[in-house]
């Protein structure tokens, strides 16, 4: 019986392998180190290895589960395909127009983000449909088949359709893309009402056009990687994570890739939201480290936030405003420049920085031996003693201790202190850098930080957590089992999700209720036979009605939680309560008299997967069974280097007890806790942290 489940998370330092089995509740796993000039090989490679490692058939694989940058990537470093965008006479610029608004006010030297399409690709057609959905001009459809032809002649590959209000009323884009498809039926096309049908003219533009940007790539990518795979002799199931959170099918995945752009991030915040609940936490700020960067999310009711909108591609990484805006929904996190390999540097005013550059894959820290030369986070963690050399991926990759030490020298003459010093400086600024990242989010949420355990996944989120709890002020910690590969855990956790939309622009007073029930009833229509699609549990499945909701007159809007229906006339005020009960949680008032509507209506419908679930067999013994020894640790505490007890993660069964300073090293991941610290095994293998507070 095929039981076994493999997860693939393509990051921008490691790929991650994990091949798990429920019924003996064992894992396998495997990091490779990532390809950007082909991610499927570092992929495949990473599969081949840990099959002949842990001499697991490949027949035995029932179910395969894959999160990737590579859209993403696509986009930041504009390798998508040839695109040309047909949309209403007069509508071209609307890309370069955008919001009129620049994202660093006084900057003369700005410069926003380029728009996929260039203007000679953007083609405009005569229609007009009105806000109300009317057709105001018909489609002329000789016009349009005429621009089509002329995009074709010029290269282009992949078109995206944006009619002026066709979130109200499709039929235009539904009638140009039969025509297209009749005409040119190996043309890619992404039309607006099927990829983003939200009022707002310029996102709804950037998404369907991101989308067409990435969708050709899509298709050739997962055919290949599917095949590659069924070469392995892996005859299974495969299935993509998407930004929300939730699984899709590949003929989904490659008809809206745009829904993919943020599905690596979303399965940790999967993973934190899961080992939260297990070790009764509801409230968790979600921390995943690894190479590159590091994210934060926030998971409140034992659940990931959720967002219905981000940027991709920005000119400044983490400046906001300056990327495109892509409508689709996501799990809400905040990244920040911080990751194993991002570089230390003295900057113009001779103080220290830490990233957002970053040292990847190739050539890596200065420690991988590599070439890099560069002091990273990775290299002042190994020099702290917070990593041991000899045990860096459970000894399977060899690390150049005097490269790091001769980058760390470097640095620390440029800065004018000694290698030590340099060293924590770097671990101490990235810490600071992640916390306050997570200050800001959490304020902007109206939460208290205190109010949240911090959970730790990613290869180097363990190695940092205490520290950064320490900063927020927060008194519980988890760093679940496996925690190195926590985002590829969060993919075999994940159930089938769809999310559908609709505008309907009304005021509550004036809303026909039974209507909206109606349009949300075609919503979970259109959301389940994508689902049914997925082999994923039907009957087990929950619907939520969601609504985009503000005051008549503002121009942003608040997601609203509604009943499950049917809806009747006292729907509205309990529409109302809700709205004026989640605005005044983050503005602290509601205005007066004035009247709130409905701007869009949204379901998520998500589904369990036969096998989703993650627990690991415990054959651990008590604390000092598990003791491998001890090394010199700097701790901040007594500024000096402190002799530390070193156990072997797995090795301790649930009940255990440790008193830190401690190190728990796994082949993935080391955890470190300074003194103080309480730590408990928890039943499911998690290390739960009682944090010592000032």
């Amino acid at each position: 019986m095929k039981e076994l489940a493999l997860g693939i998370d393509i990051g921008g330092t490691f790929t991650d392998i994990v091949v798990f089995d429920p019924s003996g509740a064992r894992v396998a796993i495997w990091k490779e180190s990532t390809t950007p000039d082909d991610p499927s090989r570092g992929v495949i490679t990473g599969i081949r290895r840990v099959l002949e490692r842990d001499r697991i058939a490949a027949g035995d694989i029932g179910r395969v589960v894959h999160a990737t940058t590579l859209f993403t990537n696509a986009l930041i470093e504009r390798k998508g395909a040839r695109t040309g965008l047909i949309t209403t006479d007069g509508f071209r610029d609307v890309l370069e127009i955008a919001r009129e608004r620049k994202y660093e006010l006084y900057d003369i030297f700005i410069e926003m983000p380029p728009a996929l399409v260039p203007r000679p690709l953007r083609r405009e057609v005569p229609e007009r449909i009105g806000p109300d959905g009317a057709v105001e001009t018909p489609l002329d459809e000789a016009a349009l088949m005429a621009e089509v032809d002329a995009l074709v002649a010029e290269g282009v590959t992949s078109l995206a359709l944006v009619f002026l209000h066709s979130y109200a009323n499709p039929v235009h884009e539904q009638r140009a893309a039969a025509l297209i498809a009749a005409r040119h039926p190996t043309l890619s096309v992404s039309a607006s009402c099927d990829i983003a049908p939200e009022i707002r003219e310029y996102p709804r533009a950037s998404t369907t056009v991101a989308n067409a940007y990435v969708k050709p790539l899509a298709e050739i990518y997962l055919d290949r990687l599917v095949s590659e795979i069924g070469g392995l002799g892996i005859d299974a199931p495969f299935f993509l994570m998407l930004s929300n959170g939730g699984l899709t099918h590949v003929e989904e995945a490659k008809r809206a890739p745009v829904h993919l752009l943020e599905s690596g991030p979303a399965a940790g915040a999967l993973a934190g939201a899961w080992f939260g609940r297990n070790a009764g936490e509801e409230r968790v700020l979600a921390f995943d480290m690894g190479g590159t960067t590091a994210k934060l999310s926030l998971v409140d009711g034992g659940e990931p936030l959720v967002a219905y909108g981000f940027e991709a591609a920005r000119e400044k990484r983490f400046m906001k405003g300056s990327g495109l805006p892509i409508q689709i929904p996501t799990i809400e996190l905040i990244e920040i420049g911080a990751g194993g390999g991002s570089i230390a540097h003295r900057d113009e005013l001779g103080l220290m920085k830490v990233g957002p550059q970053s040292s990847g894959a190739q050539p890596g820290p200065a420690c991988y031996g590599r070439g890099g030369t560069d002091a990273t986070v990775t290299d002042a963690d190994l020099l702290l003693g917070y990593l041991n050399a000899d045990f860096f991926l459970g000894g399977e990759m060899d690390i150049d201790l005097a490269a790091s030490k001769a980058a760390m020298q470097r640095l620390a003459e440029a800065l004018g202190v000694d290698a030590e010093r340099a060293a924590w400086g770097i671990h101490d600024v990235v810490n600071e850098n992640m916390a306050g990242a997570a200050r800001v989010h959490l304020a902007e949420h109206g939460k208290e930080p205190r109010d949240y355990a911090l959970l730790a996944t990613g290869g180097a989120a363990p190695v940092h957590a205490y520290h950064v709890a320490r900063k927020l002020g927060l008194g519980r910690m988890i760093c679940p089992p496996a925690a190195g590969v926590g985002s590829t855990i969060g993919l075999l956790m994940a159930p089938a999700r769809i999310d559908r939309v609709a505008s309907s622009t009304v005021r509550l007073g004036d809303a026909d209720w039974s209507q909206i029930d109606a349009v949300y009833a075609r919503l979970e229509d259109e959301a389940l036979t994508v689902l049914a699609e997925t082999g994923a549990d039907i009957p087990g499945r929950t619907v939520r009605r969601l609504a985009d909701m503000r005051y008549v007159g503002q121009g942003s809007e608040i997601t609203v939680p509604l009943p499950a229906g049917p809806f009747d006339a006292g729907t509205g005020a309990i529409a109302l309560a809700a709205f004026e009960e989640i605005y005044r949680t983050l503005f602290g008032r509601v205005p007066p008299d004035v009247a709130a509507q409905l701007v869009n209506l949204r379901v998520s419908v998500t589904a369990p997967v036969p096998g989703a679930a993650f627990a690991l067999a415990s054959h651990g013994r008590d604390a000092e069974s598990a003791r491998k020894g001890s090394r010199p640790v700097w701790f901040p505490d007594g500024g000096a280097y402190v002799d530390t007890a070193v156990y072997a993660r797995y090795a301790l069964a649930p009940g255990a007890l440790v008193e830190g300073p401690a190190i728990f090293e796994e082949n993935e991941s080391t955890f470190v806790v300074g003194p103080g610290a309480r730590c408990t095994v928890h039943d499911d293998g998690s290390i739960v942290v009682a944090v010592p507070q000032d």
